[in-house]
């Protein structure tokens, strides 16, 4: 029986524990289990999270073990090398889907029933190796994707054109990682067509400032990594939002990693895609309309992910 109230992070390092605080302060949930190889360290986050509970909302915040994630409604999967200064997100591979699969085994033998959400990077395709080496249905098997580097195009957007982040529409999808791209065909300030809105503000430049946004959207991750040495309280806000869909059931459309199925006649691998995210997980996975150019990058950066999917074999 699965507790909707219920979820379990596993990996204790500083995205995971991010992730659990901004989960702790939305109050999604009234139980949330933590998980990592370093129990201690597990115990250590439980203590400091549950210290705040008196000034957010009523839950049992705890370290655990995997048998307490049979009930779980949402497996956040944050386990996983750090990418460091000078490394790419598809460098982790190797290491990274190693430990996924001595985690997979754990929640499959306890017949896991819940909606597995990979953060781990890269997270394409580990998303994509973990769908299919859990069994899970395709619908519970989701990546946190491009929802922060859709936040991050979003927010510099907003500060470039002087608007509320919030009223700025527009996505980035593909690979989360050196080859996504930014859709600035369908793009909108509030149902006003980018182009237009640009006009409107008398900015002559358009295309320069665009693609300065798009690498600085691109290249954050690195930024961050050589000013801190990692990132974590975007992607934590962003898989807050993720479970919040999920939780409320909202039928939101968030760019998550999903496995596809022909959508942009590509199938065999995991891509961020404006998906259709409630209860079940994902609901639709929807084909946006893609100029000629964004159709192209969008197929070479499924072919570079391909590449790599083949070369783990999976």
């Amino acid at each position: 029986m699965v507790n909707v109230r219920k979820a379990a992070v596993i990996g204790c390092g500083f995205v995971g524990a991010s992730i659990a605080f901004s989960l702790m302060q939305r109050g999604l949930y009234s139980e949330l289990v933590l998980i990592d190889a370093n129990r201690e360290k597990a115990e250590g986050e439980a203590m400091d999270l549950s210290h705040g509970l008196p000034y957010a909302a009523s839950m049992k915040i705890y370290a655990g073990t995997y048998d307490d994630v049979a009930d779980c409604a949402m497996v956040i999967l944050t386990a996983g090398a750090n990418q460091k200064p000078g490394e790419t997100r598809l460098d982790l591979i190797g290491k990274n889907v190693a430990i996924l699969k001595s985690i997979l085994p754990e929640l499959t033998s306890r017949n896991f029933q819940g909606i597995l959400l990979v953060v781990a990077n890269p997270v394409d395709v580990l998303t994509y190796a973990a769908w299919k080496l859990s069994g899970l249905p395709a619908n519970r098997v989701i990546g946190s994707g491009t929802v922060l580097d859709t936040a991050r195009l979003k927010y510099l957007l907003s500060q470039e054109l002087g608007v509320d982040s919030r009223n700025v529409h527009a996505a980035v999808i593909g690979e989360h990682g050196d080859s996504e791209l930014a859709v600035w065909s369908s793009a909108n300030i509030s149902s006003i067509d980018l182009d237009q809105f640009c006009r409107l503000k008398g900015i002559e430049n358009r295309k320069e400032l665009l693609d300065k946004i798009y690498h600085e959207v691109r290249d954050s991750a690195y930024e961050i990594i050589q000013r801190k040495g990692a990132t974590y309280y975007g992607i934590a806000m962003a898989v807050a939002r993720i479970a919040e869909c999920i939780v409320k059931n909202e039928h939101a459309m968030l760019p998550v990693s999903v496995p596809l199925s022909g959508q942009y006649g590509l199938e065999g691998l995991c891509l961020s895609i404006p998906s259709i995210v409630g209860k079940d997980g994902v609901e639709q996975v929807l084909e946006i309309p893609l100029d000629r150019d964004e159709h192209q990058a969008l197929l070479a950066s499924a072919a570079q992910l391909k590449e790599v999917i083949t070369s783990i074999g999976l």
